[in-house]
């Protein structure tokens, strides 16, 4: 019993990144990779996410309103519908280079998920130059 619960664990860790960052490649170079998003906080100047990544870690993407707010076609936010579903973050690439960001956000800004940051909070820097979303894990 002890070696079948040995091997369930080493099946278990392996899986990990799998579970946390799916990737799928399509026939055009077309790619994406989806994570887990642990909290998201709105700014004015874009969204700032805090996401999931193996080994119970997290990383964190600042996502300029711009991307969002425009015809830039870089950025969507699709609400979720009430429930308990948590939200997740999928950046698209094509041919290798970042190519659009979606995230799947909770209909309420009242969930868990959705946080709120001080107002003397100064992220000009952190949005500043924001051409792309680098994942980290």
């Amino acid at each position: 019993m002890k070696k079948f619960v040995a091997v369930l664990f080493v099946m278990a860790v392996a899986a990990l990144p799998q579970a946390f960052a799916q990737a799928a490649q399509g026939a055009t170079g077309s790619s994406y990779i989806n994570v887990s998003v642990e909290r998201i906080w709105p700014s004015s100047l874009g969204y700032v996410v805090r996401y999931r990544v193996p080994g119970n870690g997290y990383a964190t993407a600042y996502l300029p309103v711009a991307w969002f707010n425009t015809g830039d076609g870089r950025g969507e936010a699709l609400r979720l519908p009430a429930g308990n579903s948590w939200p997740s973050m999928t950046v698209f690439y094509q041919d290798g280079q970042f190519d659009r960001v979606r995230l799947y956000v909770h209909r309420s800004r009242a969930h868990e998920s959705w946080g709120t940051l001080p107002q003397d909070a100064n992220l000009e820097s952190e949005f500043a130059n924001v051409q792309s979303v680098d994942l980290q894990f």
